[in-house]
């Protein structure tokens, strides 16, 4: 089996979770709400959320990200319907990268910088698993720890959740 093959499940099951999550998302008056004085603001952390696949896209096709080059776009929270669309028009382009790239290419070596700053050198999937992948989760679990705060149902993410238990009867 190649390592892709093993990655996509993972990758399609969060995907699928984010997209429940933005399913729910609150109208763009939230987006300067925060939980605490240190939080992120909602409308960057959605944003942050949708567009980190973009990331995982860079590590996927490149050798090396240099930060300083400004290859990462950003977007402001606009709408929820312009959030669900970042996040599923860079979910699709990473998945199809993920898809294609031949176990060999997921041994390279690939590098994060800032310039001359070298952050992260190891191999493409080691910084596929921690740098975008784990990434992700984190910031998708605390996308639904804000919207709780917010009073917003919260669907399962890995079963049923509180505000969608299961019938079994």
């Amino acid at each position: 089996m190649r390592i892709a093959d093993v990655l996509l499940a993972d990758y399609d099951t969060e995907i699928r979770s984010a997209q429940r999550l933005f399913e729910r998302l609150p109208s763009i008056e939230k987006a300067d709400w925060k939980p605490h004085e240190k939080s992120m603001l909602f409308g960057k952390l959605v944003m942050h959320v949708a567009t980190l696949p973009g990331f995982g896209a860079m590590v996927l096709s490149e050798p090396i990200l240099d930060m300083a080059q400004g290859k990462i776009p950003s977007f402001a929270y606009e709408s929820p319907a312009q959030a669900s669309a970042v996040l599923a028009d860079l979910a699709a382009k990473t998945r199809k990268l993920l898809a294609n790239i031949p176990d060999e290419e997921m041994e390279t070596t690939w590098q994060l910088k800032f310039h001359d700053r070298v952050f992260f050198t190891g191999s493409r999937i080691l910084a596929y698993r921690t740098m975008f992948f784990n990434h992700f989760v984190h910031h998708r679990a605390q996308l639904g720890v804000y919207l709780r705060l917010l009073e917003v149902p919260i669907p399962g993410m890995y079963g049923p959740s509180a505000d969608e238990p299961i019938n079994l009867g």
